[in-house]
């Protein structure tokens, strides 16, 4: 019973209202410090950072006071010189917060090298598909006597013979000595009898 009686006294009454007013009073100065944290109504446009080297894309961002992180050098583009911006996070004229991150990505500074595969003695049919598919640019096509017709005898870059394994950056045009299908060896000359 002591209970309910103090709850219908002065004293708790006073208590629930002080309790109530410093809640209001702690829940705006939450919202006011977390405005002026977060630097609400504060907004920066991103710039377009396409086409830019590492050295003008921290120019640009620094003065605007934003930071940059790369998060990958894409595979070749040669549209874009090597080493430049070709795609960003936030897109340009987004609005930020000061001190944001804007994700980079950028292009490489070549074309990667692939390992050229044995295509010694495979089919023509089977040999370009596969250099292709690789990236590989399909040159000359030259044929040698040989009696295993359309198949690959050498394959040749920039005019030396190419082993397989061998490291080259994509794109790379190779040349392809093939046989003919003529077996030299059978061949008979005509002799004083005939």
């Amino acid at each position: 019973m002591n209970f309910f009686r103090f709850i219908f006294t002065k004293a708790f009454w006073i208590q629930v209202v002080i309790a109530g007013l410093v809640t209001v009073l702690l829940c705006f100065a939450y919202l006011f410090w977390l405005d002026w944290y977060t630097n609400h109504d504060q907004e920066i446009k991103v710039p377009n950072l396409e086409k830019l080297t590492l050295t003008q894309v921290d120019e640009q961002l620094e003065q605007l006071n934003l930071r940059r992180k790369i998060i990958d050098s894409a595979s070749f583009n040669p549209a874009y010189a090597p080493r430049t911006v070709i795609e960003q996070d936030p897109l340009a004229d987004k609005l930020v917060k000061e001190n944001r991150q804007v994700y980079i990505k950028l292009n490489a500074s070549g074309y990667g090298k692939v390992t050229v595969p044995d295509l010694i003695f495979k089919t023509k049919r089977q040999a370009i598909p596969t250099l292709e598919a690789l990236g590989f640019k399909i040159g000359d096509i030259t044929y040698k006597p040989n009696i295993a017709e359309n198949t690959v005898l050498e394959m040749r870059y920039k005019g030396k013979k190419l082993e397989p394994g061998t490291q080259l950056s994509k794109t790379s045009i190779i040349d392809l000595v093939l046989a003919d299908g003529d077996n030299p060896s059978e061949i008979v000359e005509p002799t004083d009898n005939e």
